[in-house]
């Protein structure tokens, strides 16, 4: 490999959503609802592109929430292009959403083949979420 594929790199930027479509499928008084909720999203920054997930989410009386997902980001980093998969997991407390996610390996394509990393997002609900992904090639 190179010195290029082997050095890390960080990604930083921010998401602003397009779309966002929940649709609850179960739920039990005093218990969690559970929702899939489909996202389309637009990245901005040193990641540029669309991103589509679905996240199943938790969401308890109390109005926190856990969530997880799978999003295919289809765009550019650092000047290749292609897509990949992020794994996505994270919280809702008052109106805070964190959460982390890494690259799903082997999920990179065109010139984001072999793309690995991990990192976050965090956002006031309402606002453009700011992203990192700490990032390299294989």
């Amino acid at each position: 490999m190179s010195e290029t594929e082997n050095s890390r790199g960080r990604a930083t930027g921010r998401i602003v959503v397009g779309t966002y479509e929940p649709r609850a499928w179960s739920d039990v008084e005093g218990a969690p609802t559970l929702s899939l909720i489909h996202v389309v999203e637009t990245f901005e920054g040193d990641i540029e592109g669309q991103g589509e997930v679905y996240f199943v989410q938790a969401a308890r009386p109390d109005g926190t929430a856990s969530f997880v997902g799978q999003e295919r980001v289809t765009g550019s980093l650092a000047g290749r292009t292609g897509s990949f998969v992020f794994q996505d997991a994270g919280t809702l407390e008052g109106s805070l959403v964190r959460g982390t996610w890494f690259v799903v390996p082997g999920s990179g394509t065109g010139g984001l083949a072999g793309l690995r990393g991990e990192g976050g997002f965090e956002a006031e609900l309402g606002q453009h979420a700011q992203i990192t992904l700490d990032y390299w090639f294989e």
